[in-house]
């Protein structure tokens, strides 16, 4: 397979690895997930005006049309940074579903901000006690008149902090597949915002919903399946990432068994030690093979199923790994002062969101 860029698609490369040579180092991450909502805002308009927000949108909704290989590659890029900027959640997730979903008047009304980077909007659909049953739904909505009424929690809306407004999903009637979508903007009266932070330092808020009146222009198209058709790309994205997350924690601790001396000796010189590294830098290679066959599976009726596929390795492997880097730096690996802590806690939010990765095993098995 050619897994060439195209040259749009390498000068977006390029600007994502500046992007994050210009703007990142352990001292401003850090700097960054102090910040109200978990990231900078300075940061968040420079990627919209680098064109990196609208890399994640359809040409046809104002974005760029990228495919698999190039999406794959620029979160790979923001991987390797760890960049805290909540890309995937809020654009390639929640902005895309939207963009496939909302009525002309709200697409008229919020897309070109929304690909601009001027506005951000999230995803409420996991509530308390779902345990990886993304159909289990108990939000309400009830129609009556002229508008909808929406009751009801969403416990776990990732990257849902200072957004403009919110996808939510309830149920309409009985049936598993009986959710619709609602569009519900920010300060809607009779939505109450909570918001707590992530084990990788990311903002996520808990929404609660009593009789909210919705607009019936505000509801959207299609439900628990569209939500399942933006959920593909986006976990491909994850899965990137986690694999630039990876990249980046195995060539610090590489080069630290390097230059560290233990006994007289650089502990890279400790047979045991070689033999753990080989260990990660093997799975290391698995999880871009897996990947690699996730992208060119693209066009492809299976190209869910490859992505799965993909997760259900990287996800506990990549957690593996940071164990195990973390381990080669001793108690120094888990504190701020090095990039390696703060690369393990986004490993782990990225193996455990939005699902298990034996939740991803089990569909990946059953398909």
């Amino acid at each position: 397979m050619n897994f060439d860029l195209s040259e749009d698609e390498e000068m977006l490369k390029a600007v994502a690895e500046r992007f994050v040579a210009d703007r990142y180092d352990v001292e401003r991450r850090r700097n960054y997930r102090a910040q109200p909502h978990g990231f900078s805002r300075e940061n968040w308009r420079l990627l919209g005006d680098l064109g990196l927000i609208a890399a994640c949108f359809d040409e046809g909704d104002g974005g760029l049309g990228l495919r698999a290989t190039a999406l794959a590659t620029i979160f790979e890029a923001f991987g390797r940074g760890i960049v805290v900027e909540p890309l995937i959640e809020n654009g390639l997730l929640a902005g895309r579903l939207f963009a496939a979903t909302a009525p002309e008047s709200l697409r008229t009304a919020w897309l070109p901000d929304l690909v601009s980077g001027k506005r951000r909007i999230a995803l409420a659909h996991a509530e308390a006690g779902a345990r990886d049953n993304h159909h289990r739904v108990e939000a309400r909505s009830e129609a009556n008149g002229a508008c909808v009424l929406l009751s009801g929690e969403k416990a776990h809306v990732v990257s849902g902090g200072g957004a403009d407004g919110y996808i939510v999903s309830a149920r309409s009637g009985p049936g598993e597949n009986a959710i619709d979508l609602l569009f519900v903007p920010a300060g809607t009266p009779g939505m109450a915002v909570t918001e707590w932070r992530t084990a990788d330092g990311g903002s996520a808020v808990a929404l609660r919903f009593d009789q909210c009146e919705i607009a019936s222009g505000q509801v959207l198209n299609g439900g628990i399946e569209a939500i399942g058709a933006a959920q593909t790309l986006a976990s491909l994205a994850r899965s990137a990432e986690a694999l630039g997350v990876m990249e980046a924690l195995f060539a610090e601790t590489l080069e630290y068994l390097r230059t560290r001396h233990q006994f007289g000796a650089p502990l890279g010189s400790f047979q045991a030690i070689q033999h753990r590294m080989v260990a990660q830098y093997a799975a290391l290679e698995q999880a871009r093979a897996l990947l690699n066959l996730a992208i060119v599976s693209e066009e492809g009726a299976g190209f869910a199923n490859a992505v799965d596929g993909a997760r259900a390795f990287i996800a506990p492997a990549s957690l593996t790994l940071g164990h195990e880097m973390i381990q080669f730096h001793g108690g120094m690996g888990v504190t701020d002062e090095l990039a390696i802590g703060a690369g393990h806690k986004r490993l782990l939010m990225l193996s455990r969101w939005p699902e298990s990765p034996t939740a991803t095993l089990d569909r990946f098995a059953a398909s």
